[in-house]
């Protein structure tokens, strides 16, 4: 990922520096349990644990010549060991250590991750609750529909955001696994007591049955979940811009002192944090179909997945916990236009109303067809005059018959769509 959109916590997790160190760590950590079974002289593994190390400009160079990445590595760390080097990498191919330690920087990136979630669900929820009884005009098809209010959308997207941070639990459990079983995945030189003790080392499970490699479903799952959580950024980033659109202006994302909208226009507050998430959410949905076109490879393996996922792991994990870092930032400073709220709910003259008009005819016993066509025909020249929909409505005389116009007016009352709203809090907010 460009450094634009990279947080320093995960420049550090995918550098080259710290994936050498994590192969290393696998290395050593099959060392060790190969020394706890008798394999290894446990002074031998001592003395080799204390020496090993590896230089990444060396690797590079040697990579040059024998284009193999982890024979650079192997190289390296044996010029560090010397005659030691007979015990270093002893019984594994390349991807039990690239793919082990694949699976233990993701888990550590979704581990980043999810803190981000949390924190965003933190602000998720305080501003549900500060907003509970901001009243707003709901939209749909971006028409005016009936009256909701701010609290309810954060609280929506609290709710999803729950979901998204299950389905990120879930991926970093599935890919919290790890396979030193060989070049086939028989065990051929290394026992599966072998691989338990040293994923153990590492904090994870062995998968119950591997080839050369860590099976590439589990990495599209993980791609998945950042996948469908980039789309949620996205779908508040969207809200966001609607509400922000100079007609509206409901809401607006923070513009910090000093900050510029526009080259050429000096009076523009431009939505650009939202529309960057937008954006970065297009390249998470990107990322998806070239993780599930890695899960066919040729038999026991093929390297065709590892050009893609030196790609888009990194971008992916990274472009995820920036955009998430983003929106927190957004929701934090988020200015509120209440005004502009109660003004875009008058703007259409009643006619959010419509609703209440003909449940209320039909419950005075019109047929919901005369009904539905009465207030349909009111509501049709409020929109074409511009006129008062309450007014429209008391001059047809099937209204008059039915209601008092005190009673009418009583429907055009906001507050009576959110008697529910605690019960819809009470299930979305478990703590009530």
């Amino acid at each position: 990922m460009i450094e634009r959109y990279t947080t320093k916590e995960m420049k550090d997790l995918w550098s080259e520096e710290n994936k050498y160190s994590i192969w290393l760590k696998v290395e050593l950590s099959a060392l060790k349990a190969q020394s706890d079974f008798g394999l290894v002289p446990e002074e031998i593994a001592s003395e080799i644990i204390k020496k090993a190390k590896f230089d990444v400009k060396k690797i590079l160079e040697v990579e040059e010549i024998v284009k193999h990445d982890v024979i650079a590595f192997t190289t390296s760390v044996s010029e560090s060991i010397g005659d030691l080097s007979q015990y270093f990498h002893y019984g594994l191919t390349s991807s039990d250590v690239v793919d082990t330690s694949l699976c233990y920087l993701t888990r550590i990136s979704l581990s980043l991750i999810i803190d981000e979630v949390d924190a965003l669900l933190s602000i998720l929820k305080d501003k549900s609750f500060e907003h509970k009884k901001t009243i707003m005009v709901g939209r749909t098809h971006g028409v005016h529909a009936e009256p909701i209010t701010l609290g309810l959308k954060f609280a929506l997207y609290y709710d999803e955001m729950k979901r998204n941070r299950e389905r990120l639990k879930i991926a970093s459990d599935i890919i919290s696994v790890g396979k030193l079983s060989g070049a086939v995945g028989t065990y051929a030189h290394l026992s599966p007591e072998v691989e338990k003790r040293t994923l153990e080392l590492l904090g994870l499970k062995p998968e119950n049955i591997s080839t050369q490699v860590v099976q590439r479903d589990r990495f599209a799952q993980v791609i998945f979940a950042i996948a469908i959580t980039g789309a949620t950024l996205e779908k508040i980033a969207t809200e966001i811009r609607h509400l922000q659109k100079t007609e509206v202006r409901e809401v607006e994302e923070p513009f910090s002192k000093g900050q510029k909208g526009s080259s050429a226009m000096p009076h523009k507050r431009n939505p650009v944090g939202c529309e960057n998430i937008t954006g970065l959410a297009r390249l998470l949905r990107g990322y998806l179909i070239p993780s599930l076109e890695n899960i066919p490879l040729w038999h026991e393996r093929d390297i065709s997945h590892s050009s893609v996922e030196r790609v888009i792991i990194p971008d992916a994990t990274t472009a995820l916990h920036y955009i998430l870092r983003r929106m927190k930032n957004i929701l934090s400073g988020l200015i509120v236009y209440p005004q502009n709220m109660e003004r875009n709910l008058n703007k259409t003259k009643g006619l959010l109303y419509s609703q209440k008009v003909l449940l209320a005819l039909t419950k005075s016993g019109m047929s919901r067809e005369d009904a539905y066509l009465i207030v349909q025909d009111s509501a049709m020249k409020c929109w074409e005059e511009e006129r008062d929909f309450l007014e429209i409505l008391w001059e047809n005389p099937m209204i008059r018959e039915k209601f008092k116009k005190e009673r009418l007016k009583e429907l055009f009352n906001p507050e009576d769509y959110l008697k529910e709203i605690d019960t819809i809090y009470k299930r979305v907010f478990e703590d009530g």
